[in-house]
């Protein structure tokens, strides 16, 4: 039955405290639907609105590159100390836990393997299959300039449109090819057209020259792409620069799983992308981390 003493009213309604309208933390992201902001708020961290991914899907390509011959040994001991991981559903299902949950963006797109023409991609994974999984988003790769660029860029709005439908983020990976020109000039056509065409997130390298007018002029959060193993410090320094010049996060692969020590670098990398660690400080972290887990127990 109702409350039939009417004295404590104001009390039981905060009639003097207006509903709070509180707006979500990520750029460009405030017009989404509510699954949708919930699913990137666990792939981006709510207290710094940034993201250490951990890429292992080169296999939907490459095959069994080096670090990734065995996922089950070598990388699902690095979970703890990841934001997400972006990987494909074949291994997802086969060797990652299911408890403790970790976020999880699946590639969803792929065809042609490293000895074909790699820009000649199609949808590989159907939306419905990425709920299934409880995907907190969905990765595809765009190819600007290349020669299926429009086919690329038609698979990244099929699945926007499929994941506006179920409130799923999609990840516009920008591809680089051979022949590509590798610079701010181009990273700012490429991001800006995955974001113009409804990516949520947009995935990019790294350039020293002009990477802050790339995360300026895209309207969604950029995440740094690892690309080619580095020196550590070499690696370290780069998040750090992507970071302080704009980027959301980093989504890195073979300067995690192919270091001499993968655990302590991801938490090196997480020290630089959610503390700002100058990269000194952050390798020093890292030999740290690294000596702490070679040392003899004896």
């Amino acid at each position: 039955m109702p409350d039939a003493d009417d004295a404590q009213q104001s009390r039981y309604y905060h009639l003097d405290v207006p509903q709070a309208n509180t707006a979500f933390y990520l750029k460009g992201a405030g017009a989404l639907d509510w699954g949708m902001q919930n699913r990137l708020a666990r792939t981006f961290h709510p207290d710094t609105g940034r993201t250490v991914m951990l890429a292992v899907d080169h296999g939907y390509f490459l095959g069994p590159t080096t670090g990734l011959e065995r996922i089950d040994v070598d990388i699902v001991p690095l979970l703890p100390h990841v934001d997400a991981l972006f990987c494909t559903r074949g291994i997802l299902r086969s060797v990652i836990p299911s408890a403790p949950a970790v976020p999880v963006v699946l590639r969803a797109s792929g065809g042609p393997s490293i000895l074909r023409e790699l820009s000649d991609e199609e949808i590989a994974v159907d939306m419905e299959d990425a709920l299934r999984l409880n995907a907190c988003g969905v990765g595809v790769q765009v190819f600007i300039g290349g020669s299926n660029e429009t086919k690329s860029v038609h698979n990244m709005t099929r699945l926007v449109d499929a994941g506006l439908r179920y409130g799923v983020p999609v990840l516009g990976v920008t591809a680089v090819g051979k022949d590509m020109v590798r610079d701010a000039r181009y990273f700012r056509l490429a991001t800006r057209i995955c974001a113009e065409l409804g990516a949520q997130v947009v995935k990019t390298y790294y350039v020293p020259d002009g990477f802050e007018t790339v995360t300026a002029s895209c309207p969604v959060p950029i995440v740094m792409a690892g690309g080619k193993k580095l020196p550590e410090l070499e690696a370290l320094t780069m998040a750090y620069r992507a970071i302080q010049e704009g980027a959301a996060g980093v989504d890195m692969g073979r300067n995690i799983f192919q270091s001499d020590a993968p655990a302590a670098m991801l938490r090196a990398i997480s020290a630089v992308v959610h503390e700002e660690m100058p990269p000194a400080q952050a390798l020093e972290l890292y030999q740290t981390l690294r000596h702490e887990t070679t040392a003899d127990p004896a």
